[in-house]
């Protein structure tokens, strides 16, 4: 019988475009929880020392706010989207016209 390592996405995560795609792909999703442990996965594949660092916060406010369930501020993600190299992006949702 064969077994396999469980999948880390952070060992993928290499660079620039493939996090934007990754993070992306995880706005998609309405559940808030998702889109924050991509940016786990992201900070992990970065090195969450380092990033905290990067982004002027303490190490263990980085883990508590990329927690699951958690509920970071606003401004919070920004510099950690900033520190990652990618930002956010709107753009008009497909097949819906602005009157609704």
């Amino acid at each position: 019988m064969t077994t396999f390592a469980p999948l880390d996405a952070a060992d993928y995560l290499d660079d620039e475009e493939t996090i934007a795609e990754y993070l992306t792909a995880a706005l998609e999703n309405p559940n808030p929880d998702v889109f924050l442990a991509a940016v786990r996965d992201v900070a992990r594949a970065r090195g969450m020392t380092q990033l905290a660092k990067d982004a002027g916060l303490g190490r263990e406010s980085l883990y508590k706010a990329l927690s699951p369930g958690a509920k970071p501020r606003y401004d919070t993600v920004l510099k950690l989207l900033q520190v990652l190299g990618v930002k956010l992006v709107a753009s008009p949702s497909s097949g819906q016209s602005p009157s609704g």
